[in-house]
């Protein structure tokens, strides 16, 4: 959107809980020329308001290429997303946005795919996986690694059965503690690397999830052949403005909300894991 600080308002269209907590919330700009007018990337981010309350930075999962209903993960964590959590289909929230940089999908076409995830934030990367398997003659093989720390955590399992489906594609899932209907693996996602094939020449990962995945997963790439600079990492901080005002997202030279959240591994390698930065 062309301005910033605008917010637009739009009707949740349906409510899909996810889980006991996480609900995604599928919403409709209310302003048609708006709902035609706006565009995103996939791994980009909305700042979603609640009038009277306050507004938070939350992934967009939709294809880019279908911008009139967007949807948002939100997990009802602080103030402002549990009272995201008492509206009902029909009532209205702010979205402001999109903001940030995200997947280098065009740099991935005829490549294949690795996908990366840990714990509840595979949010980011979800839009990426729906652009890909939508257009799948414009990509190489692609592989889903995803791992949480109980089976309970598991988000979008109808998701997953639809793109294991697909051709080419190979879905792993891993799960730190097992349970009685649990029958993927069992310990750390990056475990799973050595489960998979992959042709470090013509591979790109995309890679979400808790910083100590990426510090531990990343090396394991790279010591596969992996480049650095084929890494793309989804980074978490506290976003408050959307456009480098507040400072809040900062990382090194960086600020998340625009620079990131999606960023290339070996320009903020050295920042991962630094307190304070």
């Amino acid at each position: 959107m062309a301005n910033p600080y605008l917010i637009h308002p739009a009707t949740i269209v349906e409510k899909i809980q996810e889980a006991e907590d996480i609900t995604t919330y599928r919403l409709q700009l209310v302003d048609e020329q708006v709902r035609r007018q706006f565009r995103f990337k996939a791994g980009q981010f909305n700042m979603v308001y609640l009038f009277g309350v306050g507004e938070v930075a939350i992934s967009i999962l939709s294809d880019p290429d279908e911008p009139q209903l967007l949807d948002h993960t939100i997990r009802a964590v602080g103030r402002t997303t549990q009272a995201i959590a008492g509206l009902q289909a029909g009532d209205v929230l702010g979205i402001r946005g999109p903001f940030g940089q995200g997947w280098p999908l065009d740099e991935a076409r005829g490549r294949d795919v690795v996908i990366v995830t840990g714990g509840l934030g595979c949010a980011p990367v979800v839009g990426a996986i729906e652009y890909i398997v939508r257009r799948r003659a414009q990509y190489g093989s692609i592989k889903i690694l995803h791992g949480v720390k109980t089976p309970h955590d598991l988000l979008y399992r109808e998701r997953f059965d639809a793109w294991r489906l697909i051709p080419d594609t190979e879905v792993l899932l891993t799960s730190d503690q097992p349970g009685k209907s649990w029958s993927h693996h069992i310990g750390v996602v990056t475990e799973l690397f050595e489960q998979v094939t992959i042709d470090p020449v013509k591979s790109i990962v995309l890679m979400c999830g808790p910083e100590i995945m990426m510090r531990l997963g990343v090396p394991i790439l790279v010591r596969r052949g992996i480049s650095s600079t084929a890494i793309y990492v989804s980074l978490e901080r506290h976003m408050e403005c959307g456009i480098g005002l507040c400072g809040h997202c900062q990382i090194g030279p960086y600020f998340l909300c625009k620079d990131g959240p999606v960023m290339r591994y070996d320009r903020v390698v050295p920042w991962l894991g630094r307190v304070g930065v």
